[in-house]
């Protein structure tokens, strides 16, 4: 069986982990390195102190290498932030983003590599050949497009200044997937889409996370045309997002902050969107009549990933509700 997940951040990340561990418990054992792609939004990529910076790439990368650091959310386990420092008391960079030491040598060694003309999708193969993850990670495009953000008084910045420096408390007029339309999703992305017995959504920020992938030209088409069922995760239970700010960025584009009104945004397939089925959390089992009306087969199941027998048996049921749609 091969999978492939649209993911971004933190809880993509998890999800991937836990999509991973049920193919392991499943297939006693063996590897599915070749079985599990995940196509990893790049559009919170910046350029910042001279260096290239992914953070949904290197987010799953340390998750799925047993990395991150799980209390803070972000970077590698046990990192200091020194260099950060210094570079504050230059006046140097982004005061507000802090980047970790080890993870600065991420930054320094994917730099390196594009620089010597590698392609995102060949430096990310590279960084990521030193851990056994298990899963292959592409970026969802070569190309640098980037998410600004458009204020309400008209000012405009990059994604991570809004969510990271004000925490998503300003108001906001527009999201803004810069350089998309000459963005292309790579070759192996497209493949990967087509050729898969099976598409997950992870329960990743809608807008900004699984938004910028569905807007580079080609990836709708191809998910719209594959013949693998394709299944989305909500990432709203009960009314609040499972983790970050999606909320905002939700209400910012006119959706409720409601798993059924998240897979309405999405769509069936049968109706020119793009998800057979959608799993929303138990709580929620009062909306799944809503959602099945709009042509996607809803099911009720546990969505909070706490650990990862609990995230291993949301990917279950995610892969059984696929297999049988």
């Amino acid at each position: 069986m091969r999978i492939t997940i649209l993911s971004g951040g933190v809880g993509g990340a998890r999800f991937i982990r836990g999509v991973r561990e049920a193919c392991r418990r499943s297939l006693a054992g063996t590897s599915p390195k070749d079985e599990i792609t995940a196509i990893v939004n790049v559009s919170d990529d910046m350029w910042l102190t001279g260096l290239r910076i992914a953070p949904d790439l290197d987010s799953i990368m340390y998750t799925l290498a047993g990395e991150s650091d799980e209390e803070r959310g972000w970077g590698r386990v046990g990192d200091t932030s020194r260099v950060s420092s210094e570079l504050r008391a230059n006046g140097v960079g982004w005061p507000w983003f802090t980047l970790g030491d080890l993870d600065i040598g991420t930054h320094l060694s994917r730099t390196e590599l594009l620089r010597q003309g590698l392609t995102l999708t060949e430096v990310t193969a590279k960084l990521t050949s030193r851990w056994p993850l298990g899963v292959t990670l592409l970026p969802a495009s070569d190309d640098e497009t980037e998410t600004h953000v458009r204020t309400d008084n008209g000012a405009i910045m990059h994604f991570q200044e809004w969510w990271t420096r004000h925490r998503a408390r300003l108001p906001v007029a527009e999201f803004i997937y810069s350089k998309v339309e000459q963005a292309r999703p790579t070759p192996n992305v497209l493949e990967a889409i087509r050729s898969s017995s099976l598409v997950l959504f992870a329960p990743s920020n809608p807008i900004v996370s699984i938004g910028p992938i569905l807007a580079l030209p080609g990836i709708a088409d191809a998910i719209s045309e594959t013949r693998a069922p394709v299944v989305g995760v909500s990432p709203i239970i009960s009314g609040s997002v499972v983790r970050g700010m999606a909320d905002a960025c939700l209400s910012a584009v006119g959706v409720a902050t409601a798993a059924d009104a998240v897979a309405l945004r999405y769509g069936s397939r049968s109706g020119g969107g793009l998800l057979d089925a959608w799993l929303i959390d138990e709580s929620d089992a009062a909306l799944a009549p809503d959602i099945e009306r709009a042509g996607i087969r809803a099911a009720a199941v546990p969505l909070w990933m706490r650990d990862l027998d609990t995230s291993s048996a949301l990917a279950s049921a995610a892969i059984s509700v696929g297999l049988n749609s």
